[in-house]
């Protein structure tokens, strides 16, 4: 079995690098001010959890709160690489088959239950459980053959065959206490879905806010934070804020301290600005995209789908609606992954309404009604997008609006909104009953790709698009059966150009990004050093003067 050492930090360049590009440190007047411990912080958010479970909460822009209370394996690093967390170390068989996972001595979730290779071993196997995780990790743990533990703080993880994203999955994967598996919360989350982090779950005011308080045991931060040791702040609030008007408002007024998800007409109160701080970033995964079912109504018809692209300026739209604060999304994973994002796609299809219209006369929507909708057999061209209005956020209902009205003023296509209710929605997605589905994903390692790749009936849990080509499998396939990079790379990139040029499935609007703004006597506050989302409140600490 050879082994893989954890992977140092990035360089010095590397890590000057990113601070500078993504603002991932506290950038307020007093950098050389001593970190002091006590104090509480209110944070106005934008959305809600559907669940604290965070083995069953889909919502990326919830993960701020979440992760402080909840752990994993490793920790990503700025370039890529991985830092001890729960886990020591780990080491790879020469086939690729078994993962083994050392873990970190001295640990114990919040309820008092000690971290154990067999407790960790049990999160692997219910989350390998349909019951039990709704799909969630279903494509991954596909390949999952067993977890057991080979001693109190060994973890053995056996793969069917080799499958290169696993180390991804399974090394950022959220551990819970084995008890929690008995607990009446379980589905919902709660105080007694116990983790291992720096704060402990201490109440939750559905619709309003959710607390949290210092653990005080803790100490056992990954390498890459800022401090070790138990969380500088003794209690911290998040007040859910879903307006960006409101949460900018509070920020100002004084009512909270610090806010994320801020829109691009208010980016500017806190840019330059010496009464606050403001950072942002990308974040990880797939664009934000229209996926277009190509089994159900206009959208089923190849050139209905790319006449829909043709129809949008998408460049024109970001700027109208975020005044130049989003970065356009082109391909299928963000355009900050250096080792997978094929650069090639951009600027290769869409906003042509001359060929749109071209497209929709000879798919035979010759006619159009008295509101200048094309219309074929006496029917109106009309694409449903259906979204969960749990995962509306950053002013998107706007933006889906914008490309409505794109649509009928280009190319007289009937782009219907339907936000829905979470049931709605799963009722929807179960019976493919949608002209279109507007997601991102924020997985990474190519997990995100497979998701909204692979055919919905086996691992492609986000395939609104409903595409089964035969190529994409075998593009996926083999980029899996691979630990060559740029293999797994030339791959992905086959697959993006046929699913988006030469198919037309989804139309990627735009990288999904965290920003955050923060009174200047708040410090410490930045983002995950790879996925990019906000970092929990572990290393914030306040002026107490």
């Amino acid at each position: 079995m050879r082994k893989r050492p954890i992977m140092a930090l990035a360089s010095a360049t590397a890590v000057l690098a990113l601070v500078t590009a993504c603002g991932g440190s506290d950038t307020s007047a007093h950098q050389s001010t001593q970190p002091v411990s006590g104090g509480s912080l209110t944070w106005g958010v934008e959305t809600e959890p559907t669940t604290l479970n965070p083995h069953l909460n889909g919502q990326g822009n919830t993960r701020l709160l979440l992760r402080n209370v909840y752990e994993s394996l490793l920790q990503r690093t700025a370039d890529g690489g991985v830092v001890p967390w729960l886990a020591d170390g780990y080491e790879v068989s020469p086939d690729g088959l078994t993962y083994s996972f050392t873990l970190r001595d001295g640990v114990r979730f919040t309820d008092g239950n000690p971290l154990t290779a067999a407790a960790v071993a049990l999160n692997f196997t219910r989350m390998k459980d349909p019951a039990y995780s709704g799909g969630f990790g279903s494509g991954p743990l596909s390949n999952l053959d067993t977890a057991v533990a080979r001693d109190a703080r060994t973890l053995v993880l056996t793969l069917k065959n080799v499958y290169s994203p696993f180390l991804d999955y399974a090394g950022t994967l959220d551990i819970i206490s084995p008890a929690a598996f008995d607990s009446p919360q379980l589905k919902s989350g709660g105080p007694e879905i116990a983790g291992t982090g720096p704060f402990i779950l201490d109440r939750y005011t559905k619709g309003q806010e959710i607390h949290f308080r210092k653990n005080p045991d803790y100490n056992w931060a990954p390498r890459n934070a800022k401090h070790q040791g138990p969380a500088y702040l003794d209690e911290i609030t998040y007040r859910f804020l879903p307006e960006s008007s409101v949460r900018t408002g509070a920020l100002t007024s004084g009512q909270v301290d610090i806010i994320e998800g801020i829109s691009g007409n208010d980016a500017g109160l806190f840019e330059n600005n010496p009464e606050f701080t403001y950072q942002h970033a990308l974040n990880a995964g797939s664009p934000y995209s229209l996926y277009l079912n190509s089994t159900y109504g206009p959208a089923s018809d190849e050139k209905v789908r790319k006449a829909l692209i043709d129809s949008v300026d998408v460049d024109a739209v970001l700027r109208s609606i975020y005044r130049g604060e989003r970065t356009r999304g082109w391909g299928i994973t963000s355009p900050d992954d250096a080792v997978f994002y094929d650069k090639s796609i951009e600027r290769s299809y869409g906003n042509d309404k001359d060929a749109a219209n071209r497209l929709l006369d000879e798919a035979g929507w010759t006619t159009r009604d008295d509101k200048g909708f094309r219309t074929k057999n006496g029917q109106r061209l009309t694409i449903e997008v259906v979204q969960a209005q749990s995962t509306v956020r950053d002013q998107r209902e706007v933006l889906l609006q914008a490309i409505q009205a794109q649509a009928r003023q280009n190319a007289g296509i009937d782009l219907a909104i339907s936000l829905v209710d979470a049931g709605t929605y799963a009722d929807r997605r179960k019976d493919s009953s949608y002209g279109s589905v507007a997601n991102s994903d924020t997985l990474t390692g190519g997990i995100d790709i497979e998701n909204h790749w692979y055919p919905a009936a086996t691992f492609g849990t986000l395939n609104y698009s409903r595409a089964t080509d035969p190529e994409l499998t075998a593009w996926l396939k083999a980029a899996a059966a691979t630990q060559n990079t740029s293999e797994r790379a030339g791959q992905y990139a086959r697959l993006q150009r046929f699913a988006l040029v030469d198919k037309g499935y989804a139309l990627p609007l735009y990288q999904p990004e965290n920003e955050i703004a923060a009174a200047t006597r708040v410090h410490g506050a930045g983002f995950r050093p790879y996925h990019r989302f906000p970092e929990s409140a572990y290393d914030i600490w306040v002026d107490r003067g």
